[in-house]
Parts: structure tokens; C-alpha cells; sequence
């Protein structure tokens, strides 16, 4: 049988419940992490010796894919090396190779269904993006500016009255060696001075709400889940949370489907929020999202539609 390939990094429980259902099928699954390149991990790759566009094998210590042969392509956390024992040079030249080395060896294989294409999540990435797209697809949006001028930014929240600051890019960070995110929080007037200068800010109009909802599709699968609380950010507290399945209206769940199409994906993790009218507001998206813990605490065959879209190995 044609195998999957599950490329992530080695603590990754989500991946391992899409490989358990694999394994009840009896799917052959090749995991490896492009972090382990030079030890655990080899590829050989062949250009015009053959038929096939890409020929060679991609090999662990205890699987080998052949590269003609890959059904689909399961994109979820890989970590790429550092080569921290190298000079600086040296570590970035070393990692350059590995990313167009593998990376590219990878992204040429001609056939294989890829969920999702690293190219295609790094373009859906942008959340400017994300939100003229939403915009054009119907979607109300909070009012938004994106801008790194200290007076643009005051006037936007005194024109909003409540509102709100998000990073544009998630990134690890420590702070005296302590590892620390970027929650969504209340800005107000005093805040802004003219370190705002330094680097874009994303500000926008906070939404009166009375749910989030966190949105998985998984090809032509979609699984809505409400989620109750108090925060404005509910990742600050899992604990906080409550969960309860939702059914979307036809022309959200429509929407959306149509948006992974715009951006060449086939599943995606959308944010949306429900105001107190009931009204639906485009949040953002993830486009290689966590979703397990909802699987667990709503019983929804998440892992299941990721199993059957990576067997089939194509969009339907």
C-alpha cells in the first residue's frame, strides 16, 4: 500500500490520534521530523534518471518511503534543525540546505495529497490577508488597522472606545529566560506611545460577544464547536472553558469551505465569534491548528476525517 508521510515534531499527541486511526486501517504511516536530518533521517532524491519526476527514498530507523509512491502528506509540527554546535554562518548555511534539501525534495513529488501544502499555510499565515479575504467573502469583520504611527493608533481607539491588541505572527519568546505568548487584551489611550513605531500593530474593534466559536474542517467535513467563557482570549484558561457542538448556518459553513478554497488548503482552524444578537464575526484562521483537545472533549471524529482525507490521497 501507498504510505503516508506525517511530518511533525516528536511530541505531537494530535498527530498521534490521525496515526492510530491510520493504524486501524492498516495504512503504512512514515513519521519522521526534519529536526533529526543527519542522524535519525536521510533522504536520497533523484532528478532525470527515471519516468517519475522525484525518485528516492525518505528513511528512518524503522521506515522507508518510497518517493513514487506517496499517498499523501501530512504537514502538521515539524521543528527544522538548528545546528546550535556550529558556527552562526555555518548554522544558518547548514539549516538553508535542509529546508531547500528536504523542503524541496518533498514539495516536488508529483501526486501526493498534502494536508496542507507548507507554502500554502505560510501564504494563509497573514492575518491582513485573512481579513480582506474574509471581507470579500462575506464575512463581517471587526474594524481593524494595521499601522506602526502612534498617532494613527490613538485615534483608532478613541474612535472604537473598546479595543483591543493582537501580534500579527506568533513567535517564541522569552522574557528572562521564562517562555511567555501573546494573548488578545484591552489597550487603551495611555498605552500607546512611540515605541509603536518600531513595528506594525494590529489593533481592532473588540466584539461584544457571547460565545467564540473554534471552526475545524477537514476536506468537505466540518466541525463546529461553541465555546463559553468569561475571557477575551480563552486560551489564557482551558479550565475556564466550556464546549458545546454547534451546527452552523449553511451560509457560514459554505463560506468557510469556500475560503480553504481560495487559499488552496484542505482543512483549516477558523475563530469566530457570536454577539449578543446572535450575529456570526470573522475572527481569524489557523491554518494548521490544534484541535485535539476539542476531539476529547466533545467526542467529534476529528482524527477520523483526518485519517479518511489522508487514505483517500485527494480533495474529495
Amino acid at each position: 500500500m501507498r504510505p503516508v508521510l506525517v511530518v511533525t515534531e516528536a511530541d505531537d499527541i494530535t498527530a498521534d490520534m490521525v496515526i492510530s486511526e491510520l493504524n486501524r486501517h492498516d495504512v503504512p504511516v512514515v513519521r519522521f521530523n526534519p529536526a533529526d536530518i543527519g542522524g535519525d533521517l536521510t533522504v536520497s532524491a533523484r532528478f532525470g534518471t527515471c519516468p517519475a519526476p522525484v525518485a528516492g527514498q525518505v528513511r528512518t530507523p524503522s521506515r522507508t518511503a518510497d518517493l513514487t509512491r506517496v499517498r499523501s502528506v501530512y504537514w502538521r509540527r515539524p521543528e527544522w534543525p538548528s545546528f546550535a554546535n556550529l558556527s552562526p554562518d555555518d548554522s544558518r548555511f547548514a539549516a538553508a540546505q535542509v529546508r531547500y534539501g528536504l523542503g524541496g525534495t518533498l514539495y516536488a513529488l508529483d501526486g501526493p495529497l498534502w494536508v496542507n501544502h507548507p507554502l500554502r499555510i505560510a501564504a494563509a499565515d497573514y492575518k491582513p490577508v485573512q481579513l480582506a479575504l474574509a471581507q470579500q467573502l462575506g464575512f463581517t469583520i471587526p474594524p481593524t488597522l494595521v499601522t506602526n504611527n502612534p498617532t494613527e493608533a490613538r485615534e483608532f481607539i478613541r474612535m472604537q472606545g473598546d479595543a483591543i491588541f493582537k501580534t500579527l505572527r506568533w513567535t517564541p519568546y522569552t522574557r528572562d529566560g521564562v517562555p511567555v505568548t501573546g494573548w488578545a487584551d484591552s489597550v487603551i489611550l495611555d498605552e500607546i506611545d512611540d515605541s509603536v513605531r518600531v513595528t506594525p500593530h494590529l489593533f481592532q474593534a473588540r466584539v461584544d460577544k457571547a460565545a467564540d466559536l473554534r471552526v475545524l474542517i477537514v476536506g468537505r467535513h466540518t466541525f463546529s464547536v461553541r465555546i463559553d467563557s468569561e475571557l477575551l482570549d480563552w486560551r489564557k484558561d482551558y479550565s475556564a472553558l466550556t464546549y458545546t457542538v454547534e451546527h452552523l448556518p449553511d451560509r457560514v459553513d459554505k463560506a468557510l469551505h469556500a475560503y480553504l478554497d481560495r487559499l488552496e488548503l484542505v482543512s483549516g482552524s477558523f475563530d469566530l465569534a457570536v454577539d449578543q444578537a446572535g450575529d456570526y464575526w470573522w475572527l481569524e484562521l489557523n491554518p494548521n491548528g490544534q484541535w485535539g483537545w476539542l476531539e476529547t472533549a466533545t467526542d467529534l471524529p476529528m482524527s477520523a476525517a483526518f485519517a479518511d482525507l489522508l487514505m483517500q490521497g485527494g480533495l474529495r
